[in-house]
Formats: structure tokens, sequence, C-alpha cells
């Protein structure tokens, strides 16, 4: 670890590139970086995931550089806190033997409320609680989060009426050829689809991934088809490519089943 952190300080000594970056350059690339961890963890692949964990903890020690030479903290006070917290939030653990064997929901009840005396007096708004996070997640915790307190759609054929109501309003907006209104209703209609998602206990967050997963998963089979007729993409009809996604989505589904 100390070796890393050392390698850091001499990059951002000598490295053009590192010392022209600045903590709001890099968030985005911690964004990245923790995608590609869930890609390796999807993957299966050990090797992989060790390589992605390590690009993404090369992005904690980058922050915690250019904040050390601020003068504001360094990476062990960044190792500080975070041990500090994880005790601090599980009593049961670590002073167990002040609490009696707890069940799951105990726990995270226990988490839950240890969160909010931390947080008291912090937050103006209770969404004000909901994390910067992508979009999908953030809309999902919205909604999670105005649940608790009783708004939210009783049943998930409420929230489908709701999706429903907004696909039609979106289609209105599309025959006005508004862009400023159709991206407002496209909003409202990725909103409520997320809503129905919940409602039904789906992570609209990891659905879209396993999608995308899918897709490129099917996609290079398109492309493996394409190289073994000696032919490239741009020569292939749609029809052609749709026959070959067809034949993907076979093989693929008798491939994950083998």
């Amino acid at each position: 670890m100390q070796n890393l952190l050392n390698i850091m300080q001499t990059l951002r000594e000598k490295c053009p590139w590192d010392q022209a970056q600045t903590p709001e350059s890099l968030t985005r690339y911690a964004i990245e970086e923790a995608y590609e961890v869930e890609e390796a963890v999807r993957s299966g692949d050990a090797e992989h995931v060790k390589e992605e964990l390590g690009d993404l903890l090369l992005q904690v020690v980058f922050q915690a550089q250019m904040y050390s030479e601020q003068g504001a903290f360094d990476f062990n006070d960044v190792v500080e806190t975070i041990c500090e917290k994880l005790i601090r939030r599980h009593p049961h653990v670590f002073q167990a033997e002040q609490y009696e064997t707890m069940t799951e929901q105990e726990v995270t009840s226990l988490w839950q409320n240890i969160k909010a005396t931390e947080k008291q007096g912090k937050p103006k708004s209770r969404l004000d609680q909901v994390k910067h996070a992508p979009a999908l997640i953030q809309a999902e915790n919205i909604q999670k989060n105005v649940a608790k307190i009783g708004f939210d759609f009783e049943h998930v054929a409420d929230a489908y009426g709701k999706l429903e109501e907004e696909l039609a309003e979106f289609n209105e907006a599309v025959l006005h050829n508004n862009s400023d209104e159709m991206q407002d209703e496209f909003g409202d209609c990725l909103f409520s689809l997320i809503n129905v998602g919940r409602k039904l206990g789906i992570s609209s967050e990891m659905a879209l991934l396993s999608t995308i997963h899918k897709f490129k998963s099917r996609f290079k089979y398109i492309e493996d088809q394409v190289a073994l007729q000696h032919r490239d993409l741009e020569q292939m009809s749609l029809q052609e490519m749709d026959q070959l996604w067809d034949q993907a989505k076979v093989f693929l589904r008798a491939q994950s089943k083998a």
C-alpha cells in the first residue's frame, strides 16, 4: 500500500497528465472504474476482478493525494474515517457483549438508526439524504425515500397506469416535434418505468446493466459470424444482421444452460 502511495506521489510530481488533474476532473473516472468492477464481477474472471479493483483503488489514492497536497487530509485519514464508521455502525459486532443475537432485519434497522443519528441536523430536505449517483439509481432511491412516508402508489397497477399516462404525453410531445417537451416527457417516462420496476422488486440499474451485457454478447456473436464469412459489417444488410441476431439469441441461451 505504501508503495502505491509513493508511486502516486511521484506521478503527481513528474507526470504532466497527472499534474493537470483536479478532484473534479477525476470523478468521472471513479464512476467508470466502479462500473468496470461490476462488469468484471459479472464475467466471473477473478483475475479481471483483481485488475479492476486495483484501478478503482487508484482513484481513491489519486483523490487522497490531491487533497493531501491541499493540506485537507491524506490517505491514512480516509482509512481511519472508514474504520471508525464501520465500527460505529456495527456495535452488535464490536460491542457484542451489549447486544443479544440479532436477525438480519434487526441489524438493518440498527444500521439505519445509527446513520440517522449521524446525520441529524444536516439535511434540509429528506431528499438531501439521497446521495448523488447515476440517474437510474438516484431516481430509484428518491422513490424509496418518499415511499417510506407513504408518498407512493398503493399497487403496482397504479404505477403502471402512471407509466401509460406518461407514454401518452411523450407521444403527444413527439407529434408536436418540440425537443424540450420531448426530453421532459421522456424523463417522466423513465422515472415512471423505474417506479414500476421498484414496485416489482426490480433494480433498474441491474436490469439495464444485464440488458447491456446481453446486447454486447449478441452483437459479438454477429461480429464473429461475419468474420467467419470474411465480410465486413458495413456490407451486411439489416435483414442479414437480424437473422444473425436471432441465431445469437438461440446460441447464447443454449450456452447459458449448458
